[in-house]
């Protein structure tokens, strides 16, 4: 009897035990699938929010119909009226979506930087009192781990001049771009190297921001905005081979206004004031009005430009102590073939120098080639009679070709 007593105790012990592992096996299991369930849910949630409002998530998904690389402003020229001077500005990135759980990642650590893109700059340009300017200038662009943006410049630049032994200059420039709040702000300096002529210092900054902030369709055509911009500009006036013989500096400084007004319309103005190293000084302003009916636009343009003293016949460069240019613009631009996009315009106006009146015109073309998903080669082509040096009572006419590759990676 106290053996099966035993037994009958063992087997009691036993069943208790089972029924415990059993029920803690139960509920890990429950607990496990429910933890499963409530991820699965937090997936199903966070799906919700990001799809819910396909208009905003698709203004940044979606190719945007002008390009957002930033151009320098090189005004002390009439050559303003070339429209990729009132670009408007990039939009801004929208925030990181998390849609996952953090978890333990086995990838490789971010670059500190990655190759973002090249863009190489060319421009060639003659007038009719032999004067001839050269500029090749490759630029490589990096991105850093934390969405700022480093580039460097240099290239092969060419100057000559009727009269003048010509000069050869290779540019080497650092730069760095990058947010700060809701402004963005871009620094870049560099060196100018001769090979005849000294060495020179060069810099500029740039301070941009939005006043209102960017309405952007479903399609991601810019809606309206506001950008007010300040501009600082130091280094040699790459006029012509004269000015830089007589190594004439100059500090540039003033604000930039771009106003999408609707969907069609647009506004660019630019004033600047220049200070020069041989004691002259300048200010220039120049505005931009234009109104796109589907394919065509038309276009108001107006500068203006005044020098404190004409010094043009002792340090070389154009400073005309009344300059007005007035002209309005008709343009085309559209799709040739699926990879190739042309924009063909025609500016027809006056010009006044020194109280006296004469046509100023002036002819565009550029294409751009679609060579593949990341490279794109732009080719322009343009002739002017808009005045950029005295010529008396002769014609004045200039020729450009212009051109830049991008490879994006």
């Amino acid at each position: 009897m106290y053996t099966v007593f035993l037994l009958g105790c063992l087997q009691i012990q036993s069943a208790v035990i089972c029924s415990l592992g059993i029920w803690i096996l139960s509920e890990a299991k429950l607990q496990a699938a429910q933890a499963h369930q409530t991820w699965k849910s937090s997936l199903g949630l966070t799906e919700q929010i990001t799809t819910v409002n396909p208009e905003s998530a698709e203004q940044y998904s979606k190719p945007l119909p002008y390009r957002l690389k930033p151009i320098p402003i090189l005004l002390a020229a009439p050559e303003n009226f070339n429209p990729d001077l009132r670009l408007p500005p990039s939009l801004p990135e929208p925030p990181p979506q998390n849609s996952s759980p953090p978890t333990t990642s086995t990838k490789p650590k971010t670059p500190d930087a990655v190759l973002e893109s090249i863009y190489t700059d060319y421009h060639y340009e003659t007038d009719n009192f032999g004067q001839t300017n050269f500029f090749l200038e490759p630029t490589v662009q990096f991105r850093l781990r934390n969405g700022n943006k480093i580039f460097f410049k240099t290239g092969f630049n060419l100057f000559e001049q009727r009269g003048v032994e010509s000069v050869t200059n290779f540019p080497l420039q650092v730069g760095w771009q990058g947010k700060i709040g809701q402004v963005t702000l871009q620094t870049a300096a560099g060196v100018d190297v001769f090979n005849r002529l000294p060495t020179a210092i060069n810099l500029n900054a740039k301070v941009e921001a939005s006043i209102s902030p960017p309405r952007v369709s479903s399609s991601g055509r810019l809606l309206s905005v506001v950008v007010l911009s300040g501009n600082l500009e130091q280094g040699l006036y790459k006029s012509n081979a004269r000015t830089l013989d007589n190594q004439i500096t100059a500090w540039r400084f003033g604000p930039d206004l771009y106003w999408q007004i609707d969907r069609d319309t647009s506004l660019f103005s630019s004033l600047r004031l220049g200070s020069y190293n041989d004691g002259n000084s300048e200010v220039q302003s120049f505005s931009r009005l234009e109104r796109k009916f589907g394919q065509f636009s038309l276009v108001a343009n107006l500068f203006t430009w005044s020098y404190d003293r004409d010094l043009e016949r002792t340090s070389g460069y154009f400073s005309p102590p009344d300059f007005l240019v007035y002209n309005g613009e008709v343009a085309w631009e559209g799709d040739i073939t699926n990879f190739l996009r042309c924009r063909l315009a025609a500016n027809l106006g006056r010009q006044r120098l020194k109280g006296e009146f004469d046509n100023a015109n002036t002819y565009q073309t550029r294409c751009t080639v679609k060579l593949s998903p990341s490279i794109e080669a732009d080719l322009g082509y343009s002739f002017s009679n808009v005045r950029n040096q005295e010529t008396g009572g002769s014609a004045y006419s200039s020729n450009s070709l212009t051109g830049q590759l991008r490879i994006r990676f």
